[in-house]
């Protein structure tokens, strides 16, 4: 039987295969052990079934949107304590009380730098350090 990885898990969701890529290409040369998902459905069911100890989610995807899929994996108790923070290239608007109802962690925008993108995610994975899915891993 294998060890969990000690990395932190990030499920990074979004339906634009390059920027998928890149998010993916940039977390793993930091470290990070990565799934993805191309739609909310496929989020929800990755999460909940892996327990990453991030979410970072698109807002516009082709199911549901970025705001529905924060507040399923909010809702269920198996995926509630998982940070999600809103990884997009819309301005955060000026309605963040929006965002944080939705259950987002925080908000990064697109493009991302990758010099700063890894430091970024893994503040919110240390934010999430005291939830119940930290230091859950895919098996």
């Amino acid at each position: 039987m294998t060890s969990p990885p000690l990395e932190p898990v990030v499920l990074i969701v979004d339906d634009n295969e390059k920027n998928l890529k890149l998010t993916r290409d940039v977390l793993r040369a930091a470290g990070f052990v990565t799934l993805d998902a191309a739609s909310g459905a496929e989020a929800i069911t990755l999460a909940a079934e892996h327990l990453p100890d991030l979410v970072l989610l698109d807002l516009r995807l082709p199911d549901m949107s970025g705001a529905e899929v924060a507040r399923e994996l909010r809702d269920r108790k198996r995926t509630q304590g998982i940070p999600v923070v809103a990884l997009s290239a819309l301005r955060r608007s000026e309605d963040s009380d929006a965002l944080h109802a939705a259950g987002f962690a925080g908000y990064l925008e697109k493009p991302i730098s990758v010099a700063a993108f890894p430091d970024q995610v893994r503040s919110y994975c240390v934010r999430g350090a005291s939830t119940p899915a930290a230091g859950k891993r895919p098996g």
